[in-house]
């Protein structure tokens, strides 16, 4: 259990890879003791390795976690909360982007299956892990909720698909109702809408969808994860207590809203 006057524990959604691993990492530098969980096996244990060896096991805790299952996000919870404590940070970052051969896929021509499934991993897993944080918040009279949304949810969508926009969209009306319920009670919520950021998802740099991309972005280069991990960590800081309901574009310029 992390002890009285420590810094909050942080649980972070798709914390194995790209953003989620970077922002771990940096968490895991300021002193917190950070769980992480992914569905994959393979990125779930290679992350587990390096942020024990890194920061030692008994500061770190990487899982794999389905979020499609209810069940597993509960069990994975209530681990963190025996091992660590009750979480005062959630970062939740995990996603999937599902594209056909020739690109995003039609409205029309969309398959339900795929609808569902986005939206129940990228939203409703979403919601699922801000209801089992917020009650300790809540009580503690602190929080910080951090969602990774997406230049498409922000913009004109040029590479994600209809399922994809949607559900990172949603991700601020969630950030509005938390603001609006959880607000008074020192917790914050927050959404950091990354353009291209060179990860897994977006693939090589040198793909054709990143050369084109790196064409509309003023500051010339693609993102990297840390460039999304630093202003996630100060977010999820003390220092961050009167950011609430904002979202941040990270994106190199490609997009700037009025």
């Amino acid at each position: 259990m992390n002890a009285a006057g420590s810094e909050p524990v942080a649980v972070i959604s798709g914390g194995t890879t790209g953003i989620g691993l970077a922002t771990a990492f940096r968490l895991l530098k300021a002193g917190h003791r950070v769980a992480v969980f992914s569905h994959g096996e393979a990125s779930v244990m290679a992350a587990g390795a390096a942020l024990a060896e890194a920061f030692g096991p008994e500061r770190s805790l990487a899982r794999q976690v389905d979020l499609r299952e209810p069940a597993a996000i509960g069990r994975f919870f209530a681990e963190v909360a025996d091992v660590f404590g009750a979480a005062g940070i959630l970062v939740c970052n995990a996603g999937i982007s599902p594209k056909g051969p020739g690109g995003p896929v039609a409205v029309a021509d969309l398959a339900l299956e795929e609808w569902n499934d986005v939206l129940t991993v990228n939203l409703t897993g979403t919601m699922l892990c801000c209801r089992a944080v917020l009650p300790a918040m809540k009580e503690k009279g602190y929080g910080r909720v951090i969602f990774v949304g997406s230049l498409a949810g922000r913009t004109r969508p040029r590479i994600a698909g209809p399922s994809y926009v949607a559900s990172k969209a949603a991700l601020s009306g969630l950030s509005r109702i938390l603001v609006s319920q959880y607000g008074p009670y020192g917790i914050t919520s927050n959404v950091v809408a990354p353009g291209r950021i060179l990860t897994p998802l977006t693939g090589s740099p040198e793909s054709q969808t990143n050369v084109d991309a790196l064409t509309r972005i003023p500051a010339g280069r693609l993102g990297d994860p840390d460039d999304v991990a630093a202003v996630i960590m100060f977010l999820a800081s003390k220092d961050a207590g009167f950011v609430n309901g904002a979202i941040i574009d990270v994106n190199g310029g490609e997009f700037a809203p009025s």
